[in-house]
């Protein structure tokens, strides 16, 4: 999609190593990828630089922070008309970043046009979410839920 940033073999293995773990030593990743610790440090800059590496974070665990449930939820809007002052895909895109339940957002193709990934801290706190900020959104026309029940994979890796 654009910018994509040229990657040889040695900083692939450099992406992998720092997407396990971040904090890794710049010596420790050198002896992974059979560099020295400068030239790798020169790479890893490198790929900062470029924005292959956006950021160093800490993964939090929802349900370590009382965050148990995850629900998707499929959501449609009103479809844009000529009366309307401003397009509700703008207002909706504007609203969710405010809504800090909502940790991911992707516009869809097909019958829907988002799906929200929502971090809550049970069903009650869900239920507040859908009917005190979702549905009261003025561009929301439907909404559809699916509650996690068990994850079989879950990991911020990018297959390099």
């Amino acid at each position: 999609m654009g910018n994509e940033v040229q990657l040889d073999a040695i900083d692939r293995r450099i992406l992998r190593a720092l997407q396990i773990d971040g904090r890794v030593t710049y010596d420790a990743l050198a002896a992974q990828v059979s560099l020295s610790a400068s030239a790798v440090l020169r790479r890893v800059r490198r790929l900062e630089e470029s924005g292959a590496i956006a950021a160093y974070v800490a993964l939090v665990p929802p349900e370590k922070v009382g965050l148990g449930l995850t629900a998707y939820i499929n959501v449609r809007l009103e479809k844009h008309t000529e009366s309307h002052q401003r397009n509700p895909m703008e207002l909706f895109r504007v609203a969710v970043q405010a809504w800090p339940e909502v940790v991911e957002c992707a516009a869809l193709t097909g019958d829907m046009d988002y799906l929200l990934r929502v971090l809550v801290q049970d069903m009650a706190h869900y239920a507040r979410f859908i009917t005190e900020t979702l549905l009261k959104h003025p561009s929301v026309q439907d909404c559809k839920t699916s509650f996690v029940l068990d994850r079989l994979k879950n990991t911020t890796a990018v297959p390099v």
